[in-house]
């Protein structure tokens, strides 16, 4: 069993939805389903993330975002098409602007249907998602390009800034003499 089924992280992005899908994906992370507890971490960082949530349909402003987000994450990955707007296009799939569900856009691993979805419905899919982020991982190092991704914890990431501190961008000596020059000096002397 690998890290990542251990800990999957998770970007979610919302496509362009009613944000009645985005407000049960963030009911996953609340008290009453907490996620959290089985290493489900969500994360704003595509090269972090195992697991690609998306809620809304695909439409012309988003595709280039949606295949951005996509082409970012490292292999293996597992895309997650939450709610009814993301697998088909739902309500909207009639409109002017709307391509469709996020398979017209990338490749989708696991559908979640329903307007909106039900957290448990998410956590379901993202324990089907690591069983197949387990199999890709596999016929990676099978073939041979499989490299393992390192993460670090936000308290890691603060323990490694410490150690190594940014330069100061002006000397302490050229900030003291910004603040001694006079603030109305465009001014005209006796106004």
């Amino acid at each position: 069993m690998s890290d990542t089924s251990k800990s999957p992280w998770i970007i979610h992005y919302d496509g362009s939805s009613c944000n009645g899908c985005d407000i049960e994906v963030l009911a996953c992370l609340t008290p009453m389903y907490d996620v959290e507890r089985f290493g489900v971490i969500n994360t704003g960082n595509p090269k972090h993330a195992d697991v690609f949530l998306i809620t809304g349909a695909v439409n012309e402003r988003n595709i280039g975002v949606v295949k951005q987000i996509y082409s970012q994450m490292l292999e293996p990955k597992v895309v997650v098409a939450c709610g009814a707007c993301a697998c088909s296009g739902g309500i909207f799939h009639d409109c002017y602007n709307v391509i469709g569900g996020v398979d017209k856009a990338i490749p989708v691993d696991a559908y979640v249907p329903g307007c909106a979805v039900r957290p448990e419905a998410l956590i379901d899919a993202v324990v089907a998602g690591l069983g197949i982020l387990e199999e890709k991982r596999a016929a990676l190092e099978l073939a041979g390009s499989y490299e393992p991704k390192e993460r670090t914890s936000p308290s890691e990431q603060e323990q490694l800034e410490a150690a190594d501190p940014q330069p100061l961008l002006e000397e302490p000596a050229e900030i003291e003499a910004q603040a001694d020059i006079d603030v109305n000096a465009d001014e005209e002397p006796g106004e």
